[in-house]
């Protein structure tokens, strides 16, 4: 694929939400195949460097309201990048968890325990890379 300015773009916001070591672990593993990165260049260039880059939202929004919907829709894979993402645009893990609670009103208690159990091991494993 031929690099874009939306694909450049979407490769910094990527980078910066994730970690760059994070993003180079995925493209090693989850993107290391054709197929795979087909739909990882995809994703980089229209969500990451078209709708990641829109005005009137800041990353750290925006990434909160990814962790909403991921919670919402029971997207486990998805919340658990999200929430690094949440974290490292600077949402603490008592703010996370406090908007997982949240959600127990409106999507109920067993899709908030699992985000809750993602959150868990997501915050686990960022806290032993530091």
């Amino acid at each position: 694929m031929a690099e874009s300015e939306n694909y450049k773009k979407g490769t910094e916001i990527r980078a910066k939400l994730m970690g760059e070591t994070y993003a180079a672990k995925m493209n090693a593993t989850v993107y290391d195949d054709p197929m795979m990165k087909k739909f990882g260049d995809y994703a980089r260039e229209a969500v990451f460097g078209m709708l990641w880059s829109r005005p009137g939202l800041d990353l750290k929004t925006r990434a909160l309201i990814c962790v909403i919907s991921d919670t919402a829709q029971a997207r486990w894979p998805e919340l658990a990048i999200h929430l690094r993402m949440a974290r490292n645009q600077g949402w603490t893990e008592d703010e996370l968890s406090e908007a997982l609670l949240h959600l127990g009103g409106y999507i109920g208690l067993p899709s908030v325990r699992e985000a809750l159990l993602t959150a868990k091991e997501v915050f686990h494993e960022m806290n032993n890379e530091k």
